[in-house]
């Protein structure tokens, strides 16, 4: 087993290093997507990527984006990538922040200050710190939406949905230079061509769940 793999194999735990704001706990997550593989070349709508959810560490109902604790030794870059392979087993690009939530947990006696990352997808690990005890399924956007449990994480969603979707006005070959054309004249785009921060990121949003 390389290295690299077997140091994923172990995850951060305690909250000795855990970040709080004004009496909030603040944690971090990301959405993490790729896009699909197309034949013509203009973007039409969200069904040109797919989005990666998980399921909850306590059994439940729904599923959810990788997040968790940002801690002080860390940027909170590398706290969204950190969380997104412990949680989910995927690494990628973390591209501009999608926004802001404030929110408490079920019973009211926790507050949480939540930011969301956007991270496109370039590696998909066999195993990863939380294999055991979660699942992850790539789905398209409108099956996130009903499967989604938190309304916030829904809201950081409808964002990139939103930023992503609005490059569908302008062609492929502008969006992505790493097209190209195979000897049946299909189009493949290669990875690197796909980034989302192509864009400025919308105006942070905020909502309270309990």
């Amino acid at each position: 087993m390389e290295l690299k793999e077997m140091v994923v194999l172990v995850s951060r735990s305690g909250r000795h290093l855990q970040r709080y704001n004004k009496g909030r706990r603040q944690v971090v997550g990301c959405i993490p997507y790729r896009y699909k593989v197309f034949t013509e070349l203009s973007l039409v709508d969200e069904d040109a990527f797919e989005v990666l959810l998980i399921s909850p560490q306590r059994k439940g109902k729904g599923l959810l984006f990788p997040k968790g604790g940002w801690e002080n030794d860390e940027t909170i870059e590398d706290a969204a990538q950190r969380e997104t392979m412990e949680e989910a087993g995927v690494r990628g690009e973390v591209e501009c922040k999608l926004g802001t939530w404030y929110f408490e947990n079920k019973t009211g006696d926790t507050a949480y200050e939540g930011h969301m990352f956007p991270l496109f997808v370039t590696e998909q690990l066999d195993s990863w710190p939380e294999k055991e005890i979660r699942e992850r399924t790539w789905m398209n956007v409108r099956e996130a939406r009903k499967l989604c449990q938190n309304g916030w994480m829904k809201e950081a969603l409808e964002l990139l949905v939103s930023r992503l979707t609005s490059q569908s006005k302008r062609t492929k070959g502008e969006l992505f230079p790493g097209i190209e054309r195979t000897s049946s004249g299909r189009a493949t785009i290669l990875p690197l061509g796909c980034r989302a921060q192509i864009l400025s990121p919308p105006l942070p949003s905020s909502t309270e769940e309990a």
